[in-house]
């Protein structure tokens, strides 16, 4: 029998969704990183937040790099606010039940991205 996704492991789109609310509701609270949402149609980023967070716990969604570099190219994403992001996404895949080492895993599969989101 196959090893179960993380994605598998925690509910699935729903529970990701979940995550996914709680985080941009922390990164609209901050005087630095909420500026970049404030002419951005949320529903629709959230929607594709979520699809790319339930990618990288190895759900049936896919983003290229190229996707990623056109849709962050011209936001300006400086490396201390990516970091910022990281920081505050891994508090929110904590309080939401999501084990340390998984969270590493979501954590590492970004970084890995760093590259095509900040300029």
């Amino acid at each position: 029998m196959a090893a179960k996704t993380l994605y598998e492991k925690y509910g699935g789109f729903g529970s990701v969704n979940k995550i996914v609310m709680a985080f941009y509701d922390t990164l609209l609270d901050s005087d630095e990183i909420g500026p970049y949402f404030d002419d951005i149609d949320m529903p629709r980023l959230i929607d594709h937040q979520t699809k790319f967070i339930a990618m990288l716990l190895g759900g049936p969604v896919s983003y290229s790099d190229d996707q990623l570099g056109n849709a962050h190219r011209s936001l300006g994403i400086t490396h201390e606010h990516f970091d910022q992001l990281k920081s505050i996404l891994h508090d929110v895949l904590t309080r939401h039940g999501i084990e340390a080492d998984d969270a590493v895993t979501v954590l590492d599969a970004i970084e890995q991205r760093r590259q095509n989101i900040v300029s």
